[in-house]
C-alpha cells in the first residue's frame, strides 16, 4: 500500500512540475517584418522582402505606368509556382503581392479562386425561384482580365559538411492578354547560408 501512494506520489509531482515548465513558458510579439533568419528555410522575412521588391519594381517602371495611364486595367494574380524541394504557403505569397497592389490603387482586380462560390451563386438566383429577377445579378456582364501577373519560386541547394547554402530565384511576370506579349518581367534573388555549430564550440 506504501509502495503505490509512493507511485502515485512521484507521478503527481512529475505532473506538476510539467505544469509549472508549461506555465513558464515565455511568449512575445515578434516583428513581422524582421529580416533576421532563423533557418536557410524560405520564411515570412523572404515573404516580405520579395513582395515588396516587386510591387515597388512594377509600379515603378516607366513602360507600364505609359501602358496602364490614368485608368485601372483589369489583373488577375496567378498562384505562385513552387519549384522548390519545400513545402511553402505560396497562396500567402500571391496574396501579399495582389493586397500590395490593391492598396496602390493603380488595378483593378478579378479573383478566379472564388469563380465556383460565384457560380453557386449566380445560379441560385437565377433558378432557386427566390430572389426577384428585377434584382437578380445577370449572368455575363463581369469584367475580363486584360493583364496576368504570373510567378515561380526556385532554389539551388548546396551542402558541404557542416554548411548549408541555398539560393532563391523569384520571378513575377505581366503578360498582356490582348497581345501576348509579356510587358514586364523582374527577379529577385535571396541567398541564405547556415553553418551547423557542434556543441561546446
Amino acid at each position: 500500500m506504501k509502495g503505490i501512494r509512493l507511485v502515485g506520489g512521484a507521478a503527481l509531482a512529475g505532473a506538476l512540475l510539467m505544469a509549472a515548465g508549461c506555465a513558464g513558458m515565455k511568449v512575445r510579439y515578434g516583428d513581422p517584418t524582421s529580416a533576421e533568419p532563423l533557418s536557410t528555410d524560405f520564411g515570412s522575412s523572404d515573404l516580405q522582402q520579395i513582395a515588396s521588391a516587386m510591387v515597388d519594381s512594377l509600379l515603378a517602371d516607366e513602360a507600364v505606368r505609359a501602358a496602364v495611364g490614368s485608368r485601372k486595367p483589369v489583373l488577375l494574380v496567378a498562384k505562385v509556382k513552387n519549384k522548390t524541394m519545400q513545402h511553402i504557403d505560396t497562396e500567402a505569397l500571391t496574396d501579399t503581392i495582389r493586397t500590395r497592389l490593391i492598396q496602390s490603387g493603380r488595378f483593378a482586380f478579378i479573383d478566379r479562386t472564388t469563380d465556383q462560390e460565384a457560380l453557386d451563386e449566380f445560379t441560385a438566383q437565377q433558378e432557386s425561384g427566390l430572389v426577384d429577377p428585377a434584382k437578380a445579378v445577370p449572368m455575363g456582364a463581369q469584367f475580363g482580365a486584360e493583364y496576368i501577373l504570373t510567378a515561380n519560386l526556385a532554389e539551388i541547394a548546396q551542402k558541404a559538411g557542416t554548411r548549408t547554402d541555398i539560393w532563391y530565384k523569384f520571378t513575377l511576370n505581366l503578360k498582356n492578354l490582348r497581345t501576348g506579349l509579356l510587358d514586364w518581367a523582374e527577379e529577385k534573388e535571396i541567398r541564405k547560408v547556415g553553418e551547423r555549430r557542434w556543441f561546446g564550440r
